[in-house]
Formats: C-alpha cells, sequence, structure tokens
C-alpha cells in the first residue's frame, strides 16, 4: 500500500511538474506577447507625443505673439489718449487765440469809431469856425 501511494504522490509531483513547465511555458508567450504590445504602442504613441509637443510649441508662440500684440494695443491707445489730449490743448488754444481775436478786434473797432468820431467833430467844429 506504500508503495501504491508512493506511486500516486510520484505521478502527482510529475503532473504537477508538467503543468508548472507548461504555465512557465505561457507565461513565457505572454511576456513575450506583453512586450511586443508596449512596443507597438510605443511605436504609435512616439510620433503622438511629437506632434502633441509641436503643438504646445505653436500655442505658446502663439500666446507670446498674443501677449506682444496686446502690448502694442496697449501702447497705441495711450498714444491715442496723448493726442486726444494733445488736440484738446490745441483746441483750447485756438478757442482763446479766438476770444482774443475778437476781443482785441472789438476794441479795435471801438477804437476807429471813437478816432473818427472824434476827428469828424473837430472837423466840422473848425471847418465851421474858419468860414
Amino acid at each position: 500500500m506504500s508503495n501504491i501511494f508512493l506511486g500516486i504522490i510520484t505521478l502527482a509531483a510529475v503532473v504537477l511538474v508538467v503543468y508548472v513547465v507548461y504555465m512557465i511555458l505561457n507565461l513565457k508567450r505572454t511576456i513575450a506577447s506583453l512586450e511586443r504590445f508596449v512596443e507597438t504602442t510605443e511605436a504609435t504613441l512616439q510620433p503622438a507625443l511629437e506632434e502633441l509637443q509641436a503643438t504646445l510649441k505653436s500655442v505658446r508662440k502663439i500666446t507670446d505673439d498674443v501677449g506682444t500684440l496686446t502690448d502694442d494695443i496697449r501702447h497705441i491707445s495711450g498714444s491715442v489718449r496723448n493726442v486726444g489730449e494733445a488736440v484738446d490743448q490745441v483746441s483750447y488754444a485756438v478757442k482763446s487765440a479766438a476770444q482774443a481775436s475778437v476781443s482785441e478786434t472789438k476794441g479795435l473797432k471801438a477804437g476807429i469809431r471813437a478816432g473818427v468820431s472824434y476827428f469828424l467833430r473837430n472837423a466840422c467844429l473848425r471847418g465851421g469856425t474858419q468860414q
């Protein structure tokens, strides 16, 4: 009976060894398949990653250009504001000059009128007394 148990145990050990060898071979094939999958995936993803990096560089360049453009627009709007202030100052100067010339013209007109009136009065008085 112990020979039968020994035979059964030996047979079970052989079956176990054969099963373990079979599992190791399957595991080896699975690992090789997994390595091929990783290589294929890496080969597929590499161009996509390079394109993504190029796209990110383009986006950075665009955002830098937009930043430069907004700085230029700020500069232009500041210049337009300065031009507007200068136009306001020129307008004020022209208005002041126009008001001053109107005042001077009114004063000159009054002076000429007074002078002509004085001249005519004196001319008529002298002319009337001399005749």
